[in-house]
């Protein structure tokens, strides 16, 4: 019999938090647990519509913090981050771009393609492999498809004028 997955760090701290923000009125855009340098840093962003402000953080904080540590899910010392997505915020899950079909977005790929690494352009489909793009060129619009896995992110694309 195949033993079942052990659920990893992220997956823990998506099912404890997931029920705090519901009930707070708040959107578990992702979790993160990634090491920079040599530290460790678990990072939940949170959404609402309208936004989030720094109260919503701290409330979300103050309340996920208590049950990851009666949980204690995770061995190592760690940074605990809860914070907004923000303006040009990654588009991850199936339903981030779900959200923003026919939304403004960047995609950067891994690798340049004919010289370009970088696009920007209306988001027409995806599915779990890929996404289409309506990108404007010199004298046309044209609808190009990305392989998630050949790019380095893709994120909501604000125009910020300064």
């Amino acid at each position: 019999m195949p033993s079942a997955k052990k659920p990893n760090t992220v997956e823990i701290v998506t099912e404890i938090a997931k029920p705090v923000l519901d009930e707070m009125g708040l959107d578990l855009w992702d979790v993160r647990f990634e090491k920079e340098g040599a530290s460790w840093y678990l990072r939940i962003f949170i959404d609402k519509q309208g936004g989030v402000n720094i109260d919503d953080c701290e409330k979300a904080s103050r309340k996920i913090d208590k049950l990851i540590d009666e949980a204690d899910p995770i061995s190592q010392s760690y940074y605990f981050e809860v914070s907004s997505p923000g303006i040009g915020r990654e588009l991850v899950k199936p339903w981030h771009f779900q959200k923003y079909v026919g939304e403004l977005i960047q995609v950067r790929l891994i690798r340049p393609v004919d010289g370009e690494r970088d696009y920007i352009g209306k988001l027409v489909s995806f599915n779990d492999e890929s996404i289409v793009v309506a990108v404007n060129t010199q004298d046309e619009e044209k609808e190009i498809a990305f392989t998630k896995k050949d790019t380095a992110f893709i994120r909501l694309y604000e125009e910020i004028d300064f």
